[in-house]
């Protein structure tokens, strides 16, 4: 059993070996590619190590400011969030990366607004539900706004399209309202009033509509729409138990295509087994109890559900990733946190566990 007084040295401790073996897997994955494409093996390697460097920092002033901060900017964040993602169809900030149009660029920096997007929703969420903890019954105000708010920048992400995303912050909006103690039938209607407008948008987006039928049976395009999925058993099965060695995959050799982002954990499978997968899910199990047992201990209900919230952040994207290459979800583009290659996602988790530490830090003060 871990002991409170213990929790954030193991938390601290778990996620610098999931960054640690981010870098790792990043190079593994990634240096046949990158000496393709730029001539250098380290290319991905030394950006994603920046990009660590840089979530340190931002995991250090983050354990600095006091989480009280976040209740008195809430609303701020949340308009600033949503302009940003409003910005991606501003001509010559959003641009479009792997044929979707997420990202952002201001000046020498690029960024997917989605991912501190995930923040706001966080962030208003634990100020609202605890200022109506009293009220939380209430259809009008304890679930509505705390619907509709969240809704509005679900919505902006879907639109990118973004469906991962989406998905995996309307699964956190849930489970914070659920965790507060709000109406199970208000969230079921709200569910099944949503199941039309879910069947328009499938139907709309043929990429989505693809997603599913390569999910349903990715064997019957195996060399087409198929191919990265079945790829990706591949990489599981070839691994066994053991793995074939680190640096001794076969599938990023252009089989499994941008392995060192959403499917690094194919990879993984196969080079370490079935053990190094088995200790990536061990240290998310990990980091889901340190950060469940500082939300119960937090001096306050803000404190409980930012940290709910910020846990659920990454161990749902983890487990949703998780699902996808392992092909129980359909494909949904996430990347793996603190492991796959990506400077926003990357940042913006470091921010969530100084957050997460922070909350600690004060409950100790008290």
């Amino acid at each position: 059993m871990i002991r409170l007084k213990d929790v954030d040295r193991i938390l601290i401790i778990i996620t610098l070996l999931l960054v640690a073996v981010g870098v790792v897997m990043v190079y593994s994955t990634s240096y046949i590619v990158a000496t393709k494409r730029f001539g250098d093996q380290y290319y991905f390697v030394k950006k994603h190590l920046t990009y660590a460097l840089a979530g340190v920092v931002f995991f250090i002033v983050s354990t600095r400011v006091p989480y009280t901060v976040y209740r008195k900017m809430t609303y701020p964040i949340l308009l600033l969030a949503a302009a940003f993602l409003i910005c991606i169809y501003v001509p010559r900030i959003g641009f479009t990366a792997g044929g979707a149009h997420r990202w952002v660029r201001i000046g020498p920096l690029a960024f997917q607004p989605s991912e501190p997007a995930k923040l706001s929703v966080i962030f208003f969420l634990a100020y609202s539900l605890s200022a109506k903890a009293d009220r939380i019954k209430s259809f009008s105000v304890g679930f509505l706004p705390n619907i509709m708010l969240p809704g509005i920048v679900i919505l902006l992400i879907l639109m990118e399209p973004d469906l991962g995303t989406a998905v995996s912050l309307a699964l956190i909006v849930v489970l914070m309202n659920v965790t507060a103690g709000v109406r199970i039938r208000y969230i079921a209607g709200l569910g099944l009033a949503a199941l039309p407008f879910i069947y328009i948008v499938i139907h709309r987006f043929a990429y989505m509509m693809n997603r599913i039928r390569v999910f349903v049976d990715p064997w019957k395009d195996p060399e087409g729409k198929g191919f990265q999925m079945v790829q990706s058993f591949l990489a599981f099965g070839s691994g066994g138990i053991r793995g074939v060695g680190l640096g001794e995959g076969k599938q990023k050799l252009f089989y499994l295509p941008e392995a060192h982002t959403d499917f690094i954990l194919s990879v993984i499978g196969e080079e370490l087994g079935l053990i190094g997968v088995g200790a990536v899910i061990f240290f998310y199990t990990v980091f889901l109890y340190c950060g469940v047992k500082i939300a119960l201990k937090a001096k306050d209900l803000h404190g409980t559900y930012l940290a709910l919230g910020l846990t659920f952040m990454v161990v749902l994207q983890a487990a949703v990733n998780m699902a996808v290459v392992m092909g129980l979800l359909p494909p949904k583009g996430l990347p793996l946190p603190f492991i796959s290659y990506g400077g926003t996602s990357l940042m913006v988790n470091m921010i969530a566990v100084g957050i997460i530490l922070n909350i600690f830090i004060r409950e100790n003060e008290a």
